[in-house]
């Protein structure tokens, strides 16, 4: 794809399609304005449409002056939902049944009257053709053009939308898996584990494939919507490694795009550790619908052990824990009449009780607006209303089922969904061996601020940031994130008998293949940043430590594996995989000039239901660099509200991002 990059008169929006809300962040001529809509999950294209055209840049869309790059929930909450299109799954005769067999790995193990999973794909649509080849990739069963006419045959009485092959041993020759394709391709959507995933494990292989394959046909009709409406406007699609794929080719990649909003934020806090000189950041997003959390030691970890559905992903994603507790998270009492949130939310339809738009369930919004921490005057700037008699009717309702006050029973419901927080906190630090101390709570997402100060106490942190316009940063995000392209291969073998040149050649033949689809997308020859990188493991294990390749990799194999393990071992080391990472940076490398500013008001106190303090109330434009502000205190902004507890304080850096303290 080509695009209008140079051009000064390029408008660059960065796109956030959350559960709850749709956000927006618009860079042009070093001027940048924020703006959000709700959600439309049914079809995520008319949110953005509608920000497009609330933000006053159809004239834009028309000159083709826009080029837009976005985070998409399609992929994931089509797995999510187990909404993929119908696939049908092509393998070798004798293995249609690995992807129900699985890894045989019990998620009740001591259950002895255990439901046994839902296989994902129907025994019906899982075909076998006759061909082989063995473990050295040499053709054992040649594939006869009968056979072939038999699968076409069987696939076409079974009417899919898509197909997935997965062939053993196709990392190593696809030949084919490429004739299989060519012959399905120009009536289906089409997916090969070659191209999706060329490494071993054919389990996992065919999973990844099994997935794209059926994601891609909605990501395709969702991302043909989307191009069309913009008529011809660059769109670039963020993908789970933190690197973003032009549209066009993004629904071929489809379970690329399984991480794509949260990742966007991963993108902003990188910026933001580079502007303020830290090195290890955890990181909390919370939204509406959803809490992501991740940490950064140095850099954020890539995994290819990721899950979705308790279906295994092995494509490159960024390392992050995601919780069902945000803003939207819903309180509701069992059987035996005790409290809990979540993981159901109201999300954008009909959405918290204090929305106005039908809801009738009391969330996290509802109670932090029955505090009075959050504030139904200031809410996205004035521009919604919030309605607290409903959301304080709701509350003292349930609460006089539980015996408890209002106050009290808000505290609750706050103090629940933060007690889940923790808990992914934990399992990201000190379950790795962290020391939480050790790091910078950056608290984002439009919900985050509310509860950065108590999270931070409760993992024994004293330092915290809110960044800049940080209920919209996942959006902001999209704008930092390079281009990128993310690439595997299985090199079986004992890296001492491996010769240095047969790597080179190994490396060089993936690096092509990622810079043909990188220059694809972009004017000119611009600067691609290559890193290579070896998946090594100890001769007999199963699982690998990626390691950067170059002289030094085998003693940085032996100390990560001290480092995760607690000890390393006087064995051979055996090299898996190949991988490399592309990257092109963006054009828009430097900060835009401060945004439009909302009207400002002074200093004021207030008396909150939940403090016994008196609250400064201040809009966070009103704080002076050099001012220390002491909690108590609401911050207010146009996009999040942030609650400064009793015994932390708040400056304002030289970028605009809020420093929070403990005193």
């Amino acid at each position: 794809m080509s695009n209008s990059n140079n051009s000064e008169h390029t408008m660059y929006l960065g796109v956030d399609a959350g559960g709850t809300f749709t956000d927006f962040v618009l860079l042009h001529n070093d001027q940048m304005r924020i703006h959000k809509v709700l959600s439309t999950p049914e079809n995520p294209a008319h949110a953005i449409l509608q920000g497009i055209s609330e933000l006053g840049l159809e004239q834009a869309v028309k000159d083709k002056q826009l080029c837009i790059i976005h985070g998409s929930t399609v992929a994931t909450n089509a797995a999510l939902e187990r909404k993929g299109a119908r696939t049908v799954y092509i393998t070798n005769k004798g293995f249609a049944d690995v992807l129900s067999i699985g890894r045989q790995a019990r998620q009740e193990l001591y259950n002895l009257n255990a439901k046994p999973p839902v296989p994902p794909v129907p025994e019906e649509l899982c075909l076998e053709i006759d061909t082989r080849r063995n473990a050295q990739g040499q053709l054992v069963t040649p594939l006869s053009q009968d056979e072939l006419e038999k699968v076409k045959s069987k696939v076409d009485s079974l009417a899919p939308e898509a197909i997935a092959i997965n062939l053993l041993f196709s990392f190593l020759d696809d030949e084919e898996e490429k004739r299989i394709q060519t012959l399905l391709e120009d009536d289906y959507f089409v997916s090969r584990s070659s191209f999706v995933l060329p490494k071993y494990k054919e389990y996992e292989r065919g999973m990844a494939t099994w997935l794209n394959a059926s994601l891609g046909p909605k990501v395709k009709t969702y991302i043909d919507h989307l191009i069309d409406k913009l008529k011809g406007c660059p769109v670039s699609i963020m993908q789970s490694s933190g690197g973003t794929i032009a549209a066009e080719q993004a629904a071929q990649r489809a379970v690329n795009l399984l991480l794509s909003g949260p990742a966007g934020g991963l993108a902003a806090v990188r910026h933001i550790a580079q502007q303020c000189n830290l090195t290890r950041i955890m990181s909390f997003d919370m939204g509406g619908t959803s809490t992501d959390v991740a940490l950064m030691d140095g850099k954020f970890e890539l995994s290819d052990e990721g899950s979705i559905n308790d279906w295994p992903v092995a494509i490159p994603m960024l390392k992050m824990e995601t919780i069902g507790a945000g803003g939207g998270s819903i309180a509701w009492i069992d059987e035996g009449m005790m409290l809990h949130v979540g993981p159901q939310s109201a999300g954008s339809s009909p959405g918290p009780i204090c929305y106005q738009k039908g809801g009738g369930e009391i969330t996290v919004t509802d109670a932090n607006l029955v505090l009075g921490r959050l504030r139904a005057e200031a809410f996205l700037g004035g521009g919604m209303a919030l309605d607290v008699n409903a959301a304080t009717v709701a509350v003292d309702k349930l609460a006089a089922r539980l015996n408890m006050t209002r106050l009290k029973l808000a505290e609750g419901i706050i103090e629940l969904a933060e007690q889940q927080m923790v808990k992914a906190l934990h399992s990201i630090s000190i379950q790795k061996g962290h020391n939480p101390d050790d790091f910078t709570l950056c608290c984002f997402g439009g919900a985050g601020g509310l509860h950065v100060c108590s999270l931070a106490e409760k993992m024994n942190m004293t330092r915290a940031i809110i960044p800049k316009n940080s209920g919209v940063l996942s959006a902001y995000g999209m704008l930092k994130a390079e281009k990128q392209r993310q690439f595997t291969k299985t090199h079986l073998a004992l890296f001492s008998d491996i010769h240095s040149g047969e790597l080179e050649k190994a490396f060089e033949e993936l690096e092509a293949k990622g810079k043909e689809e990188l220059l694809s997308e972009q004017i000119g020859q611009p600067q691609i940043d290559i890193e290579r990188s070896l998946d090594l493991r100890y001769k007999g294990q199963s699982f690998t430590l990626n390691i950067p390749y170059g002289d030094e990799s085998l003693s940085l194999f032996h100390a990560s594996h001290q480092q995760h393990y607690g000890h390393k071992l006087n064995m051979p080391i055996e090299l898996v995989n190949l991988c490399v990472s592309l990257s092109i940076k963006p054009p828009r490398s430097d900060d835009p000039l401060d945004p439009e500013q909302q009207d400002s008001t002074s200093k004021m106190t207030i008396e909150l239901p939940s403090s016994e303090q008196k609250v400064t109330l201040i809009q966070r434009e009103s704080i002076n660099p050099n001012e220390k502000l002491y909690g108590p205190a609401i911050i207010l902004e146009k996009v999040s509200t942030t609650w400064l507890k009793e015994g932390w304080y708040a400056t304002l850096d030289e970028f605009g991002h809020l420093q929070l303290s403990r005193t």
